[in-house]
């Protein structure tokens, strides 16, 4: 990741370039993107001579958004056909522009857009703040960021992901914001999506969580996902032990990014595939799926398209959830508040021996006092029953799996909300209500 400087210097150079860039709110990503995107299933898999369905191709992103448009996911929100890394020529053209791998993408981006427009979707694409991208195709460096940002407008392009490799942390604190001022003089309604945290460490002082609001709609803040429940686990330990930093950063316009949907692939079981959605959710994390939906299970197909899940996710207050239990016994309880004075449940098992009982009420997870609630389970679907806040309830929770409740208020009056979203909770937080 190149020189870093020390952390009080680069964090002082970003607050100074950063600063003038206050009012880049581009009104995107009210609610966290959804999509597809092919870096965790397709990697860098260029050879189409002898794998040709499955190598970084336009034929494999005309085929993906054919499956968005006609297999039901469109109409749920996914709506982003996302390129990553390995899709360029090995050189910039003449000219010194990007350029699409001639062979693999012989039509152009531009032609590849109108397809992916054509069928009411929005396309995203790839590109590298340092000397070469990951993977060794052309970097984006500073003296390239308005250029690039204008081919990327230019080809109709609606979400940019900028990765961090081959730069340094100054070039990174210089060269963010740049993207960001250089994607809203284009004109063009651009997502922009930044690596910068992840290359950073992803916690303060490196990163400031308030200037990188402001610059960015997402951000990746930690290491890349794999296909493994491993990986899964990392992830979420990383995300909740540092929810402190991390939740009042998140909201309308502004995401952290764990990273993919791995769901449907080859690293998660049943159970773990319905955990990694249901935490994703609580966390108003981006839901980018990266499988081969030409293959998908209609298991998976089922999780991924669980329209409760998504409503939940895609709540417009945008709050991001929080861990507010961790059990001796290996059960974690997250919470999420919801518009309309509702909130979502998620009851987790990290156990691996068999289902385990979880007893527990509303009143001990703070719920407000006297209160009534609907519960619905979101992945059974049905409607739970009404629920006293003061009422002992069981949920039996599968080995590495997940209850997840839809809880709304029954009984009026209750107190109004004002839930205050910068809010660090302490221990006398109550969480459904402030």
């Amino acid at each position: 990741m190149g020189t870093v400087l020390p952390s009080g210097l680069a964090l002082a150079l970003a607050l100074a370039l950063a600063l003038p860039s206050l009012a880049l709110e581009n009104g995107l990503a009210r609610t966290p993107p959804m999509g597809w995107m092919s870096w965790e299933r397709f990697r860098c898999d260029v050879d189409c001579e002898t794998d040709p369905r499955n190598c970084i191709s336009e034929q494999l992103f005309m085929e993906m958004a054919d499956r968005l448009a006609e297999d039901g996911w469109r109409e749920l929100g996914y709506e982003y056909i996302n390129i990553d890394d390995c899709w360029s020529a090995k050189q910039r053209d003449a000219a010194g522009q990007l350029a699409p791998d001639p062979k693999r993408f012989p039509s152009g981006i531009k032609a590849l857009a109108d397809y992916v427009h054509a069928r009411g979707l929005k396309l995203g694409i790839y590109a590298d703040l340092g000397v070469f991208t990951c993977g060794g195709y052309p970097g984006t460096m500073l003296e390239h960021v308005k250029q690039d940002a204008q081919t990327f407008a230019a080809w109709g392009v609606d979400m940019l992901k900028l990765d961090g490799c081959y730069s340094s942390a100054e070039e990174q604190a210089k060269g963010y914001p740049e993207m960001a001022r250089a994607l809203n003089a284009t004109g063009r309604p651009i997502v922009y999506s930044c690596s910068w945290p992840a290359y950073q460490g992803g916690l303060p002082p490196k990163v400031n969580y308030t200037i990188l609001a402001e610059i960015c709609n997402l951000w990746r803040n930690y290491d890349d996902i794999q296909d493994s429940w491993d990986s899964v686990l990392d992830i979420v330990d990383w995300f909740f032990t540092n929810q402190d930093v991390l939740q009042p950063a998140a909201g309308p316009g502004h995401w952290n990014d764990p990273d993919m949907l791995i769901i449907g692939n080859f690293g998660l079981s049943y159970e773990q595939s319905r955990s990694q959605m249901a935490l994703w959710t609580v966390m108003a994390a981006p839901l980018l799926m990266s499988t081969d939906l030409r293959t998908i299970s209609p298991s998976a197909k089922e999780i991924l398209q669980n329209r409760l899940m998504i409503q939940i996710n895609q709540d417009p207050l945008g709050i991001q959830g929080r861990r507010i239990v961790k059990e001796k016994s290996h059960i974690e309880v997250f919470l999420r508040p919801l518009s309309q004075a509702a909130s979502a449940l998620v009851f987790f098992s990290r156990r691996t021996d068999m289902p385990f009982r979880y007893t527990t009420s509303l009143a001990k997870l703070h719920f407000p006092e006297d209160a009534v609630y609907e519960v619905q389970d979101v992945y059974v679907g049905k409607i739970v029953g009404a629920l006293k806040t003061a009422d002992n309830f069981t949920v039996v929770i599968n080995p590495s799996g997940v209850v997840m409740w839809y809880l709304r208020p029954a009984a009026l009056p209750l107190p109004p909300w004002h839930v205050v979203k910068q809010q660090v909770p302490g221990k006398g937080f109550r969480p459904a209500l402030l």
